[in-house]
């Protein structure tokens, strides 16, 4: 994901595509066990059929709140642009995981 916060911030001045496209690449890596650690806290403590569904919203807005509250204090130019794909990403693979340990 490093990888495409330095293309969508390609239009603005070196070295600010770089230090996005670390700062992504860093906190992608990061969130991906955030991610699995919510999901699965949260689906033992949640009941079903809430469980389907609580846990990966959780996971997505904390997600967020963390990428943008990141890229804003590392001056990413384009941070929508940057967050979009690895949120929608990492928000499908939360629901996919979460529905895979809890439709057992």
């Amino acid at each position: 994901m490093g990888g495409w916060a330095v293309f969508v911030n390609r239009g603005h001045d070196m070295p600010r595509p770089v230090y996005a496209g670390l700062v992504q690449g860093t906190m992608s890596a990061g969130l991906t066990l955030f991610l699995k650690s919510v999901v699965e806290g949260l689906s033992r403590r949640i009941a079903y059929p809430m469980r389907l569904w609580v846990p990966p919203v959780i996971a997505c807005l904390g997600s967020a709140s963390l990428l943008v509250a990141i890229h804003v204090a590392s001056g990413t130019p384009e941070i929508w642009k940057t967050i979009a794909v690895p949120l929608l990403v990492s928000t499908s693979y939360a629901a996919f995981y979460n529905y895979s340990i809890s439709a057992r």
